[in-house]
């Protein structure tokens, strides 16, 4: 591939290095130079491009990112179509991602030009999380290159799905040990439990015994559990220590105890009669993640879990501080007057409309895009971001006299995303929380927003607020300051809903009826709606 300025006679079927406007067209980057295209740049008065001009033996950008994605996938895995030489893969169900290191390393190393970015190794996913992105960074990949990079990373990522697994608790007392805390350990691993479609098949509370362990296992092992979590009512301190040897005493074998990650050190993984044994630390009594939960998920996706394995989780095992699970954890604290700021979204190309911007089609009387920042404006909101990106200059005209902050997403043709995060870095860092909206949703109203505003202030543990019409999720949703860094982070189209999955405890639905998931995408539905396309 050859990069750089050309003649403008000379660009045809080159690629556009950089955008390029010329009075009412735009060229976007990575468009491929037609005759036409070069006439009309011509015309302009524009006589020298950037351009990337392919040689013989390159691939397009996009077919190699597409060609590297699809040799990527080792199962349980879906892909979205290749663009701007980017292609994302997805979980296709609940598991743990399973990736081969060495084969990803070995094919970044290939050529700078061919990547594969990944979440962290035996991540926890939920179906649709993004987990890998494969991204070939200039205009094409050498055809050469781009074989050898199928060889190497082929099947490197797969995601073990999780199984429905019956779960034998044995729990144990001493005089210490209130029930109500015994209670609440139950609930917190029935939630650890509830991605994975698993139950309790039943507890035994029995006394901090040896012989009162061993039991246990032996009757719950008849009832058909198919592995066993052991809870201490003390801490397990030595490998002789009571549940370690309760699991030898009744026929067992104690694996390993003790495990490089905090919290979590006091883990213990052992077999009785064929089943998994799982010594529960004490800090598993908490829904904080901690070591239990790196090897639970494991467990639930039917992966072995060696002693070698646990002694290899130092590196990445100080959970003390986790960027985007613990913080979400800790007790909850509002202000009695707590700052709340919002983001509308406003920067789709509403393909399905046809060809005009739905977001200028009116209702009762108004655009659409108006109705969405006055609900916004009369909500008594500390701040208000409307996010641009098709037609900026016209929906910004639209709302110019709310005085509201505007902010552009050049990238908003690559998915909801980049809006999300284009607003976030926009939002005033002394908000508590942050209402995302639709700019295409014009029954929200600013008593809707105020109701989901004291919803999330009355609540003790609600760190998401979720509008939903009879029981569905839809739109709006209101984000706790404490997933702000996540949503900054958020890449491609699907928005925020892997966050909302993942931390089902702090989800409060707040119903509102038929407004949270008005759809008026089409013609038809905005129609029916009693709306019409502008004559602008």
């Amino acid at each position: 591939m050859e990069f750089g300025p050309r003649p403008i006679l000379e660009a045809e079927g080159c690629v556009l290095a950089h955008s390029t406007r010329t009075g009412t067209a735009t060229f976007k980057k990575g468009r491929v130079l037609s005759a036409d295209d070069i006439k009309t740049l011509q015309q302009a008065g524009v006589s020298t491009v950037t351009v990337a001009c392919l040689a013989a033996d390159d691939l397009n950008e996009n077919l190699a990112a597409d060609r590297i994605a699809r040799a990527a996938n080792g199962g349980g895995l879906i892909s979205d179509p290749p663009f701007t030489g980017r292609v994302n893969l997805y979980a296709e169900q609940a598991g743990v991602l399973v990736i081969d290191r060495q084969a990803v390393d070995a094919m970044n190393r290939i050529d700078p030009a061919i990547t594969i970015a990944t979440l962290p190794e035996y991540a926890r996913v939920l179906a649709g999380r993004m987990v890998a992105t494969a991204k070939i960074i200039p205009f094409a990949a050498p055809a050469r290159f781009v074989a050898e990079a199928e060889e190497r990373i082929s099947g490197a990522l797969k995601v073990a799905p999780f199984k429905a697994r019956r779960v034998g608790l044995i729990a144990t007392r001493l005089p210490h040990l209130k029930p109500s805390t015994m209670d609440k350990t139950r609930r917190v691993l029935e939630a650890r439990l509830a991605a994975s479609g698993s139950t309790i098949l039943s507890e035994e509370r029995v006394d901090h015994r040896e012989e009162a362990v061993a039991e246990a296992m032996a009757k719950l092992a008849g009832q058909g559990a198919d592995f066993l979590i052991l809870f201490g009512a003390s801490a397990v301190v030595d490998r002789k220590d009571i549940l370690p040897a309760a699991i030898e005493r009744a026929g067992g074998a104690v694996e390993q105890f003790g495990m490089p990650v905090d919290p979590g050190n006091l883990l213990m993984i052992g077999t009785y009669e064929g089943l998994p044994v799982i010594g529960a630390p004490g800090c598993a009594r908490s829904p904080k993640e901690n070591g239990f939960d790196w090897v639970l998920d494991r467990k639930l996706a039917g992966l072995e879990v060696t002693a070698h394995d646990i002694t290899g989780m130092g590196v990445g095992g100080l959970l003390m501080e986790i960027g985007t699970r613990p913080q979400p954890r800790e007790v909850k604290t509002v202000p009695d007057k707590p700052k709340i700021g919002a983001i509308i979204l406003a920067a789709g190309k509403s393909s399905r409309m046809g060809g005009p911007n739905k977001l200028l089609a009116e209702l009762d009387g108004k655009t659409l895009v108006r109705h969405a920042v006055e609900a916004a404006q009369d909500a008594d909101l500390v701040q208000t971001i409307l996010v641009t990106g098709h037609m900026a200059d016209r929906i910004e005209a639209e709302i110019s006299d709310y005085g509201i902050d505007v902010v552009h997403n050049p990238d908003f043709a690559e998915g909801m995303a980049g809006s999300i995060g284009a607003g976030m870095e926009a939002l005033d860092p002394s908000v508590d929380a942050v209402l995302i909206l639709l700019a295409d949703m014009p029954r929200i109203t600013s008593e809707t927003l105020k109701g989901m505003i004291g919803s999330y202030a009355d609540s003790p543990n609600a760190l998401i607020v979720t509008a939903t019409a009879e029981g569905k999720r839809g739109n709006p949703v209101l984000w706790d300051k404490r997933f702000f860094d996540a949503l900054k982070t958020l890449r491609g189209d699907i928005g925020a809903r892997h966050l909302i999955a993942e931390n089902p405890e702090f989800v409060l639905e707040h119903e509102i009826g038929a407004a949270a998931r008005l759809d008026l995408d089409t013609p038809e539905a905005l129609e029916q709606a009693g709306g019409r396309l502008s004559d602008r």
